[in-house]
């Protein structure tokens, strides 16, 4: 039993480890999250990021992305099943057990990594907002179940937040996205725009293109400006970490703004300077 502990143990101190070392748009797992609760944030994470990688990284082709992630999928099933094959398998069932996460999350999350290796263009907003459902929304929700919230409006606003959340990383990395053959940008918005994907090709910041961004930067601010209602269902740390990561997503979208939505050739991202600015400002604003 002592053994088994040990494993749990060492197995979130790695995906503690794993999450400090990797670049976000904001601390994964931040001062602002509770100790006890670090290592579950940790372990998630790097679920998440495991998966992810295999839908991204590396020289595999398209179908043999699909088998992993399958295989990875198989995997969780087992794990849930109390069968551990894979070394974060037994710290993850406990977390999950521990604090009663829903397994459908998770789930969800492979959903997204596998429409990324077969799905690199979305005829509206309505499928972009579909994959968000599985690849951000579930992320949220997962935090608000490890803090013991459970309501269904909290939900919906932790979905606004998250939705525009992916939104803004998508802005933030279209030349990186368009490099590996996506384009989140809807079909139908582009051509509203007259937006043609030689202007991604060319990586041509033209007058198209930034009223095509400035569309969909002002409707993602919409989405974050709703969502802060989840705030009010928020209290301690959690909701100045929550205040923290949004106002990380609208400091993006700020600069884009101010950099005449030119987004080729120069990708913004949040310094540390930036980092700690938010931090203060989470508590006085």
């Amino acid at each position: 039993m002592q053994d088994t502990s040990q494993k749990i143990s060492h197995t979130y101190d790695s995906a503690l480890e794993f999450a400090k070392s990797h670049y976000e748009n904001f601390p994964v797992v931040s001062l602002l999250i509770p100790k006890d609760l670090q290592k579950h944030v940790a372990i998630i994470y790097w679920f998440a990021r495991t998966a992810d990688d295999i839908a991204d990284e590396g020289i595999l082709d398209s179908k043999e992305r699909l088998a992993k992630l399958n295989e990875f999928e198989e995997h969780l099933t087992y794990l849930l099943n109390g069968q551990f094959n894979l070394p974060y398998a037994q710290a993850l069932y406990n977390t999950i057990i521990q604090k009663e996460l829903s397994p459908q999350h998770f789930y969800n999350l492979l959903t997204a990594f596998k429409q990324d290796v077969v799905k690199n263009r979305y005829l509206d907003f309505s499928e972009v907002l579909n994959y968000c459902k599985h690849s951000a929304n579930p992320v949220g929700r997962l935090i608000l179940e490890l803090f013991g919230i459970r309501n269904q409006q909290a939900f919906e606003y932790s979905d606004k937040i998250c939705t525009a959340l992916q939104l803004t990383n998508f802005y933030q990395d279209t030349e990186i996205d368009y490099e590996k053959g996506r384009i989140y940008f809807p079909q139908n918005e582009m051509s509203q725009f007259n937006v043609s994907e030689n202007i991604f090709a060319n990586k041509e910041n033209n007058a198209n293109l930034k009223k095509l961004l400035k569309y969909n930067i002002d409707r993602t601010q919409a989405l974050f400006d709703e969502g802060k209602n989840l705030l009010k269902f928020l209290s301690g740390r959690l909701k100045y970490e929550i205040k923290w990561t949004i106002l990380g997503g609208e400091m993006i979208l700020n600069k884009i703004r101010k950099n005449d939505y030119n987004i080729f050739n120069s990708r913004p991202s949040l310094k540390k300077s930036d980092f700690s600015a938010l931090f203060l400002k989470s508590f006085f604003s």
